[in-house]
């Protein structure tokens, strides 16, 4: 039996009703499916952690971009100004040896009259019938130049508390510290009176303080009865003021 079709086309618009009809059942079974609210859940944390991961890459990206540029400028600017940080420590080493030097030529030219005032204002105050056997110094003889030297510049000290002080040359002290002057005066007299007389006018001498009577020994000397006595004193720095300095000139002849 032969079929004629008198309308041309018809076939092939009932095969694509057909097509769209499965298209259509197929979707509405994903969204019959899409409704789980496990699913929907599912889906909507799977798309939110790619969204985050992608923000995060994004900005751990550009943050690394401006650390790495940020490290080459701090490594070039260590690099230009080492050798400046250099040669300050190397200068303040110089400043601070040079410094010690002369501190310690100071305190050599300040202790030359030492002994001078002592002896002078020992001699002064002797009272009569009183006569001196020794005066010896009683102290460590300690000379400037004997102190330990400055650390160097490039040294560190073994811990700090500042974190920011880390790099920073440790100070270097160089002043000079003088040893106390401690002294015995030891001589005879025959009025103990006179032994206290002068005690008192060695504690009012501006060079001489902390005057103290160690021992005082009756002693037979040529048929007469005198006192040995030993008197310990220290050396006082005396204030500028009481110090009166004169011209020392030589005439010739």
């Amino acid at each position: 039996m032969i079929e004629i079709n008198l309308l041309p086309g018809g076939g092939k618009k009932s095969r694509g009703r057909n097509v769209g009809a499965g298209l259509a059942g197929t979707l509405s079974a994903v969204l019959a499916k899409v409704k789980d609210p496990y699913l929907l859940s599912a889906v909507g944390s799977s798309i939110a952690a790619v969204v985050i991961i992608g923000l995060l890459y994004v900005t751990q990206t550009a943050r690394e971009h401006i650390l790495i540029s940020k490290e080459q400028k701090a490594v070039q600017d260590s690099t230009r100004y080492a050798t400046v940080v250099a040669e300050k420590r190397k200068a303040e080493a110089q400043r601070d040896s040079v410094l010690r030097q002369v501190n310690i030529i100071r305190a050599i030219d300040d202790d030359r009259f030492v002994w001078t005032h002592i002896m002078d204002e020992v001699s002064r105050v002797v009272p009569p019938y009183t006569w001196l056997t020794a005066v010896a110094q009683t102290s460590e003889v300690v000379s400037p130049a004997a102190a330990p030297p400055p650390a160097p510049a490039g040294a560190k000290p073994a811990a700090k508390k500042d974190p920011k002080a880390a790099d920073a040359p440790p100070a270097v002290d160089t002043a000079v510290v003088r040893a106390p002057l401690s002294f015995r005066i030891i001589g005879l007299t025959v009025d103990i009176q006179a032994l206290t007389r002068f005690m008192r006018f060695l504690e009012t001498s501006p060079f001489i303080q902390n005057v103290q009577l160690a021992k005082t020994t009756p002693l037979l000397v040529e048929g007469n009865q005198v006192h040995e006595f030993h008197i310990n004193a220290d050396y006082e720095t005396p204030d500028p003021a009481a110090i009166r300095r004169v011209p020392f000139t030589l005439s010739g002849r």
